[in-house]
């Protein structure tokens, strides 16, 4: 407590992180904003990382909790592979973080993750909470304080059977809706596809 008993402020932090399914591949993306309360801590923060040269992820929550899942997934990722001798599923990746978050359930990373990825069955996308709770999502979704910004125009511009390229420009407009409505949002846009040829960050 603080003197004369009064309670910790909390601490508000914000981003938006958002994907989308398309035929051909899934789409990912985010913003570079970091902030602190009122202060925007970073206009240059990475929240969009490569896991597998067909996985990756999207992050939301506390940087240094985030990274941290980043850095052991990753390792965790590459020591599997090694042992099966192949590539591991999205689905597999996207349990494994679930058991990570679930097992420090009690402590819990302070995080909001979005996987996504293109394996042998397809193109995937998972969500995930600081609990370890993982949905698998058909079409998109997206986490973070401009979430309901972006969710906005995902659904006015979403539909079946969307090629990347028309993933790319939905999830720029959406992304861009975000920055310029939710006041946690911003910096510049980061967004990367991933296709049976692999991940790729688009410019």
């Amino acid at each position: 407590m603080y003197p004369n008993n009064e309670k910790i402020p909390k601490l508000k932090t914000g981003t938006t992180t958002m994907g989308v399914v398309c035929k051909d591949g899934v789409v990912l993306a985010t913003e570079s904003q970091a902030t602190m309360g009122y202060l925007v801590a970073t206009k240059e923060a990475v929240k969009l990382f490569k896991i597998t040269d067909r996985i990756g992820m999207t992050i939301a929550g506390s940087v240094a909790d985030c990274q941290q899942i980043v850095k052991t997934l990753t390792a965790l990722v590459s020591l599997r592979e090694l042992e099966i001798g192949k590539p591991m599923s999205v689905k597999a990746a996207a349990q494994l973080t679930a058991v990570l978050l679930f097992q420090n359930r009690l402590f819990p990373y302070y995080s909001a993750l979005l996987i996504g990825g293109f394996d042998s069955e397809g193109t995937h996308l998972y969500s995930l909470d600081p609990f370890g709770s993982l949905i698998e999502e058909k079409n998109f979704t997206s986490v973070g304080s401009g979430s309901v910004v972006g969710f906005g125009v995902l659904e006015a511009g979403y539909r079946d059977n969307m090629t990347v390229k028309e993933g790319i420009d939905l999830i720029k407009r959406a992304v861009d809706a975000a920055r310029k409505r939710d006041i946690a949002s911003g910096g510049k846009m980061q967004i990367a596809t991933i296709t049976k040829k692999g991940f790729e960050f688009v410019n």
